[in-house]
């Protein structure tokens, strides 16, 4: 009897050419990269887009181009979040599920950061993600089918002193409800992930005790993994010490 790890190692190198498509936003580093690799692992094609080519370049030569397409976006712009959803249409034919993950943090404190540092936080981390979910959206709803995971954060369940981020996460918690109400006629699935610490470069100083992006990337995979008449639609995770 063969082990189940040699089983999913020959599932890895046979995948059957039908196999689902996953866009990932903010796929760069961190958790994005984490769920790149884990995605492609279990059998998925991967859209990887960011900011930065350059990374994302070096994940598809990582992870192999037959399965990975590399998109430079920045998600504060819808024309350029459309050219993603069209050029993973024209690589891989359909898209299954996205990973609206793209966002950073700020400083805590009302005088801590720059106005303009401030702007682009807001605009990345809510109105990034509604680009993602409207440039998305008709494709799942022509197929009747799909899955938007959003990051958020346990900052997007409780108040954090002097946290704008926190405000920005909070607003991705209520888009994913507003957005799962409006589609729970059809069979689109919604789920927030919602991370405590995570050892990403989200912080300037390393953390410790904390969440691996690997860890993260599991509980995506989980969602994903769920029958299609289960919406799981939140994931919260801390690392196990962590109190708030």
């Amino acid at each position: 009897m063969q082990s189940s790890s040699s089983s999913r190692q020959e599932q890895t190198v046979a995948l059957p050419p039908e196999s689902r498509v996953l866009i990932v936003t903010g796929a760069s580093s961190g958790i994005g990269a984490a769920t790149a690799r884990a995605a492609v692992a279990a059998g998925w094609r991967v859209a990887l887009a960011a900011r930065r080519l350059a990374l994302l370049e070096e994940l598809v030569r990582e992870l192999g181009s037959e399965r990975t397409l590399a998109v430079r976006c920045d998600v504060t712009r819808f024309e350029e979040q459309q050219e993603l959803v069209e050029r993973t249409l024209a690589a891989f034919g359909r898209i299954d599920a996205l990973f609206a993950n793209a966002g950073f943090g700020a400083k805590r404190g009302f005088l801590a950061e720059t106005p303009e540092h401030w702007r682009a936080m807001v605009e990345t981390n809510v109105l990034g993600v509604a680009f993602s979910i409207r440039a998305v959206l008709p494709h799942f709803l022509e197929r009747g089918r799909g899955h938007f995971l959003l990051t958020s954060s346990v900052a997007g369940r409780r108040v954090l002193p002097g946290s704008l981020y926190s405000a920005t996460k909070f607003a991705v918690t209520a888009i994913g409800e507003a957005l799962r109400q409006e589609v729970a006629d059809t069979d689109i699935k919604v789920t927030l992930i919602e991370p405590g610490m995570v050892d990403t470069p989200f912080f300037d100083e390393r953390p410790t005790a904390a969440l691996a992006p690997e860890d993260v990337a599991r509980c995506v995979l989980f969602a994903l993994d769920q029958p299609p008449r289960v919406d799981l639609n939140e994931i919260l995770l801390r690392p196990i010490r962590q109190q708030l």
